[in-house]
């Protein structure tokens, strides 16, 4: 009788053992992230948001920071403003106008040129949808898998490795206590730097309408790093839609 209460005993955490394993699938822990930001009915609602702060950008020349806006228009519109003043190096006033249509792309830049975007920046860009690519990511084409857990600092997170159709794939990681994304490491080629790997670190996440929206976005990489403050984000609001646009002329 001693003999099977063990087997028994073992049979159950055995069971439960499985039970947890397969408690912790990507779409677990997705829809757990989606409620730690606010929840599928909040997000849903969502159907345009405008930001505004600063960007401080660090390069081998020396720090340089200014205004940034960004609009973004679901499903995947955006534009990123920022205006930097670079006179302490001889250039003086340096703006970059990013802009997306939801087809094609365009960069307004006064120091290396305008441009038309394209290859993995365009794709990104296309992958981008607004509030999150992970709301609806199985009607976008796009798989998720769940890559087990990793320390990173003193927190402990899942890592989701994000594949959209094309364009770049992503590396996400999801606090395993809270279930909030802190940090998003893509590589990717962007003219005319080549192929980087840039890591996004989210934080300071406050409550915007029913959504939990970072106000410090730290991004690195080899060749720079930046880190943008938000003051100011609006949902909902009218956008006029040719801000997405390139210029007619």
């Amino acid at each position: 009788m001693t003999k099977l209460l063990r087997l028994v005993a073992v049979a159950g955490v055995l069971l439960g053992s499985a039970h947890a394993v397969a408690a912790q699938t990507a779409d677990e822990i997705i829809e757990k992230h989606l409620a730690a930001i606010g929840g599928r009915a909040a997000l849903s609602k969502l159907t345009s948001r405008v930001m505004a702060g600063t960007i401080a950008v660090s390069t081998p020349a020396g720090e340089f920071s200014g205004p940034i806006e960004i609009w973004n228009q679901a499903p995947n519109k955006v534009r990123t403003l920022i205006n930097l003043d670079l006179s302490n190096v001889g250039v003086g006033k340096m703006t970059i106008d990013q802009r997306f249509d939801g087809t094609m792309g365009y960069a307004i830049d006064t120091l290396q040129g305008n441009r038309d975007i394209t290859g993995d920046q365009l794709e990104g860009m296309r992958n981008g949808v607004f509030p999150t690519p992970l709301l609806n990511y199985k009607q976008n084409g796009i798989s998720v898998e769940l890559a087990g857990k990793e320390k990173v600092g003193d927190r402990d997170a899942f890592v989701l490795l994000i594949k959209p159709k094309t364009g770049p794939s992503a590396k996400s990681y999801i606090d395993a206590t809270t279930f909030m994304m802190f940090r998003q490491v893509v590589t990717a080629d962007i003219p005319p730097v080549g192929t980087i790997e840039q890591t996004t670190d989210l934080s300071d996440e406050r409550d915007v309408d029913g959504v939990k929206v970072a106000h410090k976005i730290v991004n690195t990489s080899s060749v720079q790093s930046f880190t943008v403050t938000i003051s100011k984000v609006e949902h909902n609001g009218a956008i006029d839609q040719t801000l997405f646009s390139k210029p007619a002329n």
